[in-house]
């Protein structure tokens, strides 16, 4: 899971990305809705954090202007602003949720995990490739019935290789999915080591994981 939270208070956010990292979600930062907008012309996002104060803009503007180009990401709304007018005016212009400042950060990601899960389950059930099957809203797996044992990047790996089984996916499309733009320790090559990983737990179930050289990876039936 991929999310971008757009604040301004340094201190903060990064507690949050790094909370939400331990929980299996990478976060990219953004200070501001320029910023934001950068982010978001080169990557899709599973949920967007969204302050409603910040240097350059409002962040309800960033949200209308997504809604307006018909981008429905999940956008929870963080605000210091009591009022009831200003809750329900974010709400009307297209947020999925608020939640008001200070707050506690468990909250935040049950809330977050909430929505990306409500988006998982409008968007598909289970994925499913002869005897393997994944659904996208747990991140579970299994094999003929017996349930598969991955981590949340393992999970994550399969499920877009599932997801776009017709396709070779790239390294660098992978990499993307797995980590946040700040993850500048973890090299490509880490994608190898949890297709190797796949592979070991897919050995022998009829589907495999193949290698096209120069292009990428697919998934697929054997045979």
């Amino acid at each position: 899971m991929r999310v971008l939270i757009v604040e301004d208070a340094t201190d903060m956010v990064e507690a949050i990305a790094i909370r939400l990292g331990k929980s299996g979600m990478a976060c990219d930062l953004a200070d501001s809705c320029d910023t934001a907008e950068d982010f978001l012309a080169v990557h899709s996002y599973d949920a967007i954090v969204l302050d409603i104060n910040l240097p350059d803009r409002n962040g309800t503007e960033l949200l209308q202007d997504l809604r307006q180009r018909n981008d429905r990401t999940p956008v929870l709304m963080l605000t210091a602003l009591f009022s009831v007018d200003d809750r329900v005016s974010a709400l009307d212009l297209g947020a999925d949720d608020y939640l008001v400042k200070p707050f506690d950060q468990r909250e935040l990601e049950a809330r977050l995990r909430a929505l990306i899960r409500r988006e998982a389950d409008q968007k598909s059930e289970a994925v499913t490739l002869g005897p393997l099957a994944f659904h996208p809203a747990t991140l579970a797996a299994s094999l003929a019935g017996d349930q598969l044992v991955l981590t949340r990047r393992e999970a994550t790996l399969l499920g877009l290789l599932l997801r776009n089984h017709t396709q070779v996916l790239s390294k660098q499309r992978l990499y993307d999915g797995l980590f946040a733009f700040d993850d500048a320790d973890v090299g490509l090559n880490a994608i190898e080591l949890y297709i190797a990983r796949l592979r070991k737990k897919l050995a022998g179930s009829g589907v495999s994981i193949e290698t096209q050289r120069g292009l990428g990876y697919r998934i697929c039936q054997d045979g």
